[in-house]
């Protein structure tokens, strides 16, 4: 991947040249050497990104970047490795000779760099050119993807027939298997008919388990366990099952099995769900008809998935492409002519609309797409692979290196996009710009991904942002065997070691956790390890040693790992994102890069070294510990400290907080844990201070006194807030809705006081999500007009709680009350909302009560 391979030399280099850099004595470094070869680095990289739209020659630009990656990768090993040695060296005549070494090769690097410019800049670019695809379309269609793609086309009788196989009234329990190969749309149909209305409507309990080749119990239980009780907590397998049964038996439940690849699998899930008479449904998927004719009832034979006809497919690509707008005239003739080469197959239309959708919409540009499909010949499944495979290749080389990197993630996951996007920015994909914050760009090209449907949204934040997101198994295929060409990232391999000579050369290594195995070879060159883990296990074997060999690491996720990891992260210098548990505080003061920072404390006490200070760069930290006091690390030094880049604080409180905090000017999300009230007036003022923050937990110690909000407490930006255990008067909601961009409010144990009383003049602007766990609340007075924008209403644990208000239910914008274990009148209260809701044709209300 030569456009990642240049980001991350470059960003090396570029802070080499930063005026005030210590790393290494500025005798050796020969500012000229270094500006030449950045210099180098940026015109190869605008190289590729113009060619990367303008050359129709595909297989020629491989050759191209691969020699600029390799190049680029050696001499990437040669500036870290001779860096290394210079902050490493500890006395004066080993840091001298460092020095020279490292000037040397700064030299020969220059060199090799400015050759391969002058090489790849002869190239003759009308061999190659044509104008730019990549123009994008306006906004407005990203948008309107994003609404759409739940939408169904050309299976209009598969839903119906599934839905009445569903209803019918045989008492007994039936098995509807949706088989079809990858591609065709047997997920989405499943989807589209468990959510739809009058199936939730119809049974008790839903839940949705997705399988996947690799079929793994424990997973599929948490699923079931948190779809039919709302919870998920930590528990054994024989305890998980118990939950199962007995929250499923003389219930009429309906459990979709998605991607489920064997009868063994299947064998061992149906043991879990009981089997008495009361109309229950499993419906499942899967590409395979041996796993379908198994899992069928004698009466109730698999459900064939088939391929579009011509009038669906050309319906469902001028949808996705042009939405409710209309076709231009001048490309239909071209545009069915390309729809014919998708051969019915709904995920290669969707990959080709997603394509296109990003290309302006000119005949030539469309002429030479269509070219290239019908180069390709073959089997559907062929077709399919081929079409992409050429959507990967038309992505610009900013987006490359991002989609790649997910396919390195376990098929199937639900995938944090928080995570995702904090190694992307550690991994040097995302391309700063002066107007926004990195971590906004990097969302941005997760939702281009998504724009061109190869990568797919998963679960919503309470704000209604993406939370997660995931992909096709069969675009996983691709990024798995693109990123083995590229030698770009290793995905583990069945009964391969982990750390063997078969991948010596890899630069990044993505592992599931479940399949951890040591080997015996040592990977120098490697630069990323990120360990993954679906189910929350956790390995205790000692890799400690074999991670120290790991000179070079600038990415280390091992945070599912329980091991002590404080011995190595100090010696690793070149780490920018670091999540790992340790028993005690490593040295950071060698870590000259450091950006991402989440560590997890296997011992009672955990305080970071004075150093901390001194890392500018960071951008995230989260430390279940504290942070040393700022004075007392300024008194070491000559000049002001300041953590200015910082844009996460996850931190326990401490005396010295409100100081760190004024010295965290740029924070968006903040978490104080562990708090005293008795320090909260102090911190309250310098968090008022904090006026770009967008988020903010306060997590108090129980058994102190209540905390005190002031009238003064204005956050302009604040749109989600957290209370836990605080302790807050009722009559301290009024100035919550004095904050007036807040989405999000969360309390847990949160409230003292059994009423809230809520005048007409208090009125929560914009708030979406209201969620309140735990408390004495007895008695809630308010109107539909203090909560105008309410979306979601979340009541959990409120045991004394004697009726939600009425009026509640008139509020227009509301789509869900979730009632979890609360007190018998607010479940009664929220079915006499529902009833009066549907009676006055209120249907899009949903109603969740889930009661012990």
């Amino acid at each position: 991947m030569a456009y990642a391979a240049l980001s991350s030399l470059m960003h090396t280099l570029q802070q080499l040249l930063q005026p005030n850099q210590q790393l290494v004595c500025g005798s050796c470094i020969q500012q000229q050497h270094v500006e030449s070869a950045y210099q180098s680095l940026c015109a190869l990289q605008v190289f590729l990104e113009d060619t990367s739209k303008e050359a129709k020659d595909i297989e020629t630009l491989k050759v191209i970047e691969k020699r600029i990656r390799d190049i680029v990768y050696k001499a990437e090993d040669r500036v870290d490795s001779s860096l290394r040695s210079v902050i490493l060296a500890y006395n004066g005549d080993n840091r001298e000779r460092a020095c020279r070494s490292f000037s040397e090769e700064l030299v020969e690097v220059e060199k090799e760099v400015d050759s391969l410019k002058k090489e790849v800049m002869q190239i003759e670019f009308n061999k190659l050119g044509f104008k730019s695809t990549e123009a994008t379309i306006t906004s407005s269609s990203s948008r309107r993807y994003a609404t759409e793609h739940s939408t169904i086309v050309g299976m209009e009788d598969d839903f119906n027939t599934i839905v009445d196989r569903l209803t019918a009234q045989t008492d007994e329990l039936i098995v509807i298997p949706i088989v079809g190969m990858g591609g065709i749309g047997k997920s989405t149909l499943a989807r589209k008919v468990y959510d739809d209305l009058s199936i939730r409507s119809r049974f008790d309990k839903r839940a949705w388990v997705t399988v996947s080749e690799n079929y793994n119990e424990r997973q599929m239980l948490l699923e079931v366990v948190s779809s039919i009780t709302g919870s998920n907590q930590e528990m054994s397998n024989d305890q998980l099952m118990e939950i199962v049964f007995r929250g499923l038996k003389r219930r009429r439940f309906l459990i979709v099995i998605d991607d489920i690849w064997s009868t063994e699998a299947w064998d061992q899930m149906q043991r879990v769900f009981p089997n008495d008479d009361n109309k229950r449904r499993i419906l499942l998927t899967t590409r395979l008809k041996n796993v379908a004719d198994c899992a069928s009832c004698p009466d109730s034979p698999p459900h064939g998935m088939s391929f579009l006809n011509f009038r669906d497919s050309w319906i469902l690509f001028t949808e996705r492409l042009f939405g409710k707008y209309p076709y231009p005239p001048q490309l239909e003739e071209i545009g069915k002519h390309i729809v014919k080469q998708c051969r019915g197959l709904p995920l290669s239309i969707i990959v080709v609309a997603g394509l296109l959708g990003k290309m302006e919409p000119t005949h030539d540009n469309w002429k030479k797409l269509e070219k290239n499909l019908n180069s390709f010949f073959g089997t559907v499944s062929e077709q399919c692979r081929a079409i992409l495979s050429l959507s990967y290749s038309y992505l610009p080389q900013h987006l490359k290196a991002c989609f790649l990197y997910v396919g390195g993630f376990p098929e199937d996951m639900e995938i944090y996009v928080w995570k995702l996007t904090r190694l992307w920015i550690a991994e040097q994909f995302i391309k700063a710009r002066c107007d926004k914050r990195l971590e906004i760009i990097a969302e941005e090209y997760l939702e281009e991904l998504i724009d061109r449907s190869l990568i797919l949204a998963g679960k919503q934040k309470a704000n209604g942002r993406m939370k997660t997101c995931k992909i096709h198994d069969l675009l996983r295929q691709l990024c798995i065997r693109e990123a083995q060409i590229e030698n770009f990232v290793h995905v583990k391999i069945e009964n391969v070691p982990i750390f063997s000579e078969r991948i010596n050369n890899e630069r990044r290594v993505i592992v599931p956790l479940d399949c951890y195995r040591h080997g015996s070879g040592i990977i120098s060159k490697i630069r990323s390890l990120v360990f993954t883990s679906i189910n929350h296990i956790y390995i205790y074997e000692r890799p400690c040693s074999i991670i120290s060999h790991f000179e070079l690491l600038k990415v280390l996720d091992v945070s599912s790992i329980k091991y002590d990891f404080s011995g190595v992260i100090s010696q690793l210098v070149h780490l920018r994102y670091v999540a790992a548990k340790i028993a005690k505080a490593p040295s950071l003061a060698k870590l000259w890069n450091l950006q991402t920072v989440i560590l997890h404390s296997i011992s009672r006490y955990l305080e970071l070294p004075l150093e901390i200070w001194t890392k500018t760069e960071i951008r995230h930290l989260i430390i279940a510990g504290f942070i040393p006091n700022p004075l007392e690390a300024e008194s070491q030094g000559e000049q002001p400290l300041f953590l200015n880049n910082l844009q996460i604080l996850v931190v326990k409180s401490s005396p010295f907080l409100a100081e760190i905090l004024r010295r965290t000017p740029n924070i968006i999300k903040l978490k104080i844990m562990s708090l005293k009230p008795v320090d909260w007036p102090a911190i309250l003022d310098s968090v008022i201070l904090l006026q770009q923050m967008e988020k903010l937990t306060i997590e108090a110690l129980l058994g102190f006194d209540p905390m005190i909000l002031s009238r003064d407490c204005f956050l302009p930006n604040l749109k989600q807030l957290t209370f836990i255990f605080t302790c807050l008067a009722w009559e301290d909601m009024d100035v919550l809705a004095n904050l007036p961009n807040l989405e999000v409010l969360k309390t847990n144990h949160a409230f003292r006081g059994t009423d809230w009383r809520l005048d007409e003049d208090v009125v929560f602007q914009k708030l979406k999500y209201l969620r309140m766990k735990y408390g004495d609340l007895e008695r809630w007075e308010a109107a539909s007009d203090n909560f105008p924008m309410l979306e979601q209403l979340i009541l959990i644990e409120l045991l004394k709680l004697e009726e939600i208000p009425q009026s509640i239910g008139e509020i227009t914008t509301l789509k869900l009350i979730h009632i979890e274990n609360c007190s018998s009148g607010a479940a009664s209260s929220a079915k006499k909302i529902q009833q009066e809701q549907e009676s006055e044709g209120n249907d899009e209300l949903q109603f969740q009560i889930f009661r012990r």
